[in-house]
């Protein structure tokens, strides 16, 4: 099984984009989604794989006990 993990686009570079997940910030490669500065994406191995939405992303943070 594998896991993706919401988060929030900070800047964007090309095809690369500095995301914040609560804190963590890391370079994702963003060539698959069509995304802005300010959007939610999910992130596996790397890749954002799809854009999320606002309510989406509140009930996750709220089972992960996130805010």
């Amino acid at each position: 099984m594998c896991l993706a993990i919401p988060g929030k686009i900070l800047k964007i570079k090309g095809d690369v984009a500095e995301i914040d997940f609560n804190g963590i910030r890391k370079d994702v490669n963003i060539a698959m989604v069509d995304v802005e500065i300010g959007d939610f994406v999910m992130v596996h191995a790397g890749f954002a794989i799809e854009k999320m939405d606002r309510e989406w992303v509140r009930d996750i943070q709220g089972y992960l006990g996130k805010k």
